[in-house]
């Protein structure tokens, strides 16, 4: 693996066959200038997501088969010595600069440890997800630190978010949730078509479930 980059911020963004959106996330990430460093992890995909996002300017880590998010994250953090990180998921839809300033300025300002990010008024299937259980945002920006404690963040999968909440609540970190106006992404169902789409968000429901406190 090469030397580690050196910046202040990191964006990693963790993919896996999000060739129709990934390029849109990285674009809208290269025009804040408080990102340093745009990382695209792609996960075993099997389209054209690590094209799509070289040329839209990010640089691409390619996993060998799909080892999950988590592994996915870890990956990414190992290749940036950034003290803060910003996590992005790659099929997000409707994400500007407003949104990512929003995520950042509060761990980079106000000595806010964690930023979550919360969907509001991007369409009623995604905000209904995220209303009742926020903690599972892919979207959050954090001191490395955080990163740096937690023993098992490569083998959560897609937990890695609840894995992330209870570390924090353990640990007595502060955190502050971060309204998304206008922000949505594709579900399992319009990517997958709705049987296998149904099948992978059991799956996922499953690799949450094992993780929740």
């Amino acid at each position: 693996m090469s030397k580690p980059v050196e910046s202040r911020v990191a964006a990693i963004i963790p993919a896996y066959n999000e060739e129709k959106t990934v390029g849109q996330v990285v674009e809208e990430l290269k025009k804040v200038t408080l990102v340093d460093h745009v990382l695209v992890v792609s996960d075993g995909s099997e389209d054209a997501t690590a094209a799509v996002a070289r040329e839209a300017g990010a640089e691409v880590i390619e996993l060998s088969g799909n080892q999950g998010k988590g592994a996915a994250m870890m990956a990414g953090l190992q290749a940036t010595q950034a003290e803060v990180v910003l996590f992005l998921d790659a099929d997000l839809i409707g994400l500007n600069g407003e949104h990512i300033r929003n995520l950042l300025e509060p761990v980079l300002e106000d000595g806010t440890e964690m930023t979550i990010g919360v969907f509001e008024g991007g369409r009623p299937v995604t905000d209904l997800a995220q209303a009742v259980a926020p903690h599972l945002s892919g979207q959050r920006a954090l001191r490395r630190h955080l990163l740096e404690k937690m023993e098992d963040l490569d083998v959560s999968r897609f937990g890695v978010e609840i894995a992330l909440t209870r570390y924090l609540k353990k640990s007595g970190t502060q955190y502050k949730a971060v309204v998304l106006k206008d922000m949505t992404h594709r579900t399992k169902e319009e990517k997958l078509g709705l049987a296998k789409g149904f099948a992978a968000r059991m799956k996922m429901y499953w690799e949450i479930i094992k993780y929740i406190p």
